[in-house]
């Protein structure tokens, strides 16, 4: 009977029920997890990263399932499971995976490393149609309204105690830009990375909540029945590009070349992104390049940022005051981005006798494409015949540059 006994404790030990009843915080990182699963699964939020990341908290929180991220402090040490610490950076990649678990093996080698969000900018330009920016290039003007977001956060955070390179992290979030976040954090907090990812990737998630709510605040009807098309009309563009094809080809060239000579540090960004894009106008000639950048490289890339992304929010790095500051900080930075392309918008109006809706104010922000569907169904709701989506693409498109430059920006002069 007494084997019996402690073949039973021996199974109860095995399992993670015990650890839950002494650390009750893990219930939450479960609710969590299971709240993004709800929102990707059944609300259909941006389901391609919100699942992965959600699956990748879910994993990370099971006692004994060594999948949680061991983030380095700012020496660079790490403390390994028998107690001694390490610099991480010191430390071979397979010793990584042996110590701390092969998601730290996957974190490190391609999170850290600043790999991923460069090869997923890669994929985003080959998926980019630059032709409704490059047909109403005066929109592009709210993509860059809509980065103030990102200014006016920083400075909030600076005064709220944050370090200059926290807060740079921290507003950039108002991007509305999974990858730039990361890639920012990367180079300015990487112990923030966790929290700083999961507001990010969250908010571009709830797009469809958060417009809507920022466009009711500042936007009357009257505005939102503006009819881009019938001012196009009324108001007829003087000059035409004939030769769209050539003009998109040069566009990526031309435009890596600028930001190269005055922003170096936002190339890993800008730089991929219109290679992509380069490879996708280009045609056949790199159809090839086109379909591997666009599909199998960039889907690999999403999963593994997702999970190793969602595997550093563990209970015990996520559930602290801070965290809770840079999700309320991340939402302040999203919505001022969306509410500062908005008064661009009724600043511009002011003075312009061709109107522009003020919803394309509101895709400033860089989460392309959802943020300019969003906007086009509010149109719609007004009047069933204005759609805009045309566009809010010209400055959906935009704030996907201005967002990439705003973070070489600050890596520049924060880095």
């Amino acid at each position: 009977m007494q084997g019996f006994s402690d073949i039973l404790q021996r199974l109860y030990e095995m399992t993670a029920i015990g650890s839950l009843g002494e650390t009750p915080a893990y219930l939450l990182m479960y609710f969590i997890a299971f709240l993004l699963l709800y929102l990707g699964i059944v609300k259909k939020y941006e389901p391609l990263l919100l699942v992965p990341i959600a699956f990748g908290v879910l994993i990370a929180n099971f006692p004994g399932g060594d999948m949680g991220v061991v983030q380095a402090d700012p020496q660079g040490f790490v403390t390994l499971p028998d107690g001694s610490r390490e610099v991480i950076w010191d430390m071979p990649l397979h010793k990584i995976a042996h110590e701390l678990g092969i998601m730290n093996y996957l974190y490190y080698a391609l999170i850290k490393t600043g790999l991923l969000p460069p090869v997923i900018f890669m994929g985003v330009g080959a998926l980019t149609d630059f032709g409704p920016m490059l047909r109403n290039l005066k929109l592009a003007i709210f993509g860059a309204a809509a980065q103030f977001g990102i200014f006016a956060v920083l400075i909030a955070s600076l005064l709220l105690g944050f370090t200059p390179q926290e807060a740079g992290s921290l507003g950039i979030i108002g991007g509305a830009d999974g990858p730039t976040a990361i890639f920012t954090t990367i180079k300015l907090a990487p112990h923030l990375l966790g929290p700083i990812a999961i507001a990010a990737y969250s908010y571009m998630a709830l797009v469809p909540v958060i417009i809507p709510l920022v466009v009711r605040l500042l936007c009357t009807k009257k505005e939102l029945c503006i009819n881009m098309k019938e001012q196009d009309r009324l108001y007829p563009e003087k000059l035409e590009i004939k030769n769209m094809r050539a003009v998109k080809i040069i566009f990526p060239i031309a435009v890596t070349t600028i930001v190269a000579l005055f922003v170096p540090t936002a190339v890993p960004l800008i730089g991929m992104l219109m290679f992509g894009n380069l490879v996708k106008e280009i045609g056949s000639d790199t159809g090839r390049l086109f379909q591997v950048a666009s599909g199998g490289l960039m889907n690999a890339a999403t999963i593994f940022l997702g999970l190793c992304v969602g595997a550093t929010m563990t209970a015990s790095a996520f559930l602290n005051l801070q965290t809770l500051g840079i999700v309320v900080g991340g939402f302040l930075a999203f919505a001022l981005s969306i509410a500062s392309g908005i008064l661009m918008v009724k600043v511009w109006n002011l003075f312009a006798r061709k109107k522009i809706n003020p919803l394309v104010g509101a895709t400033g922000l860089s989460a392309v494409p959802m943020a300019s569907r969003v906007c086009n169904g509010i149109s719609i709701k007004y009047d069933p015949k204005n759609h805009v989506l045309n566009y809010c693409m010209a400055s959906n498109i935009s704030g996907v540059i201005g967002s990439a430059v705003a973070a070489g920006v600050l890596i520049s002069f924060l880095g």
